[in-house]
């Protein structure tokens, strides 16, 4: 336990590689695993409700953050550092919450670990499966085939920041094509960000990312899961949300209508009353079932 005040902790995966995660409050543990290209710091606005109640840990994944590292950036590696991460801070019934490359890292972990050790997931507008093919459409676009996937490798290798924007101006979203069209705020702030990033282990990450196909894992989840989707998304369309919903039993699904693939940046108050509304009914439901074995009222 760390009090209300974060700390930066730095850990060691079992490859000799050392990571950061952001270790805020007290209480029951809270994983915080952020998007592609981000780092902890995306979680800011909502540690600072959630480190009420629960310790958060909020990490750079592996070739993210102010330290992006040399070691190998895949997402089997990560999906282990998962485990490094858990097995360091000694997390036993920890409630995961994911976005994005975050909800790949964690499918990939259930699926080589199972969901002992997991009290419940989130999980914030994904696709286990980025690159489309004959079988498969609910991937980026709805057309991302894996020769599109690695031409974007090599296109941010020459350029970071070019081909993550243009990845966004060929979205779905027209408010954020918009936005791109306008050269925003936001979006200069975005190009100064990639810019300051060594391109290289992004772009490693992300073909790995695209070699992924974790459809198997859904059905195997068997911890009580909230899905968090926008109907906006840049990348992907209402029916992902559906396919993910029927494909793991039990799930929750609430749909954004206007939110794009950041639903819960785009919404945050409502994200955040969600998320704590999903914990309280988890620790209704352990009260519950205390009392019917104990016999107690």
């Amino acid at each position: 336990m760390t009090g209300p005040h974060p700390a930066l902790v730095r850990f060691l995966a079992d490859d000799g590689e050392t990571l950061s995660v952001q270790v805020t409050g007290s209480g029951p543990p809270l994983v915080l695993l952020h998007e592609w290209g981000a780092d902890h710091r995306v979680w800011a606005p909502f540690v600072k409700v959630l480190a009420e109640r629960y310790t958060t840990y909020a990490w750079d994944a592996r070739g993210h953050g102010a330290r992006q590292g040399e070691g190998p950036v895949t997402l089997a590696r990560m999906s282990r550092d998962l485990a490094n991460l858990r097995g360091h801070f000694g997390l036993e019934q920890a409630v995961v919450v994911a976005h994005s490359m975050g909800a790949l890292t964690l499918w990939h972990h259930l699926g080589e670990v199972g969901c002992q050790g997991v009290k419940a997931i989130c999980v914030i507008d994904q696709t286990p499966r980025l690159v489309t093919g004959d079988d498969w459409r609910l991937g980026i676009y709805g057309d991302f085939p894996p020769e599109r996937s690695r031409r974007f490798v090599d296109d941010m290798r020459r350029d970071l920041a070019g081909a993550v924007l243009d990845l966004i101006a060929n979205g779905h979203n027209e408010r954020a094509r918009r936005q791109i069209a306008a050269n925003s705020e936001g979006i200069r702030r975005l190009r100064h960000r990639l810019e300051q990033l060594d391109p290289e282990p992004l772009a490693r990450c992300w073909a790995s990312l695209g070699e992924a196909d974790l459809r198997f894992v859904l059905p195997l989840i068997t911890v009580p899961t909230l899905l968090v989707y926008g109907m906006q998304s840049n990348y992907y369309g209402p029916e992902v949300a559906d396919y993910v919903h029927g494909a793991i039993a039990g799930s929750i699904l609430h749909r954004y209508d206007d939110a794009d693939h950041s639903p819960h940046q785009g919404h945050r108050q409502r994200f955040l009353a969600d998320l704590q509304a999903f914990l309280a009914a988890l620790n209704q439901e352990e009260e519950h079932a205390w009392d019917r074995s104990t016999g107690s009222r």
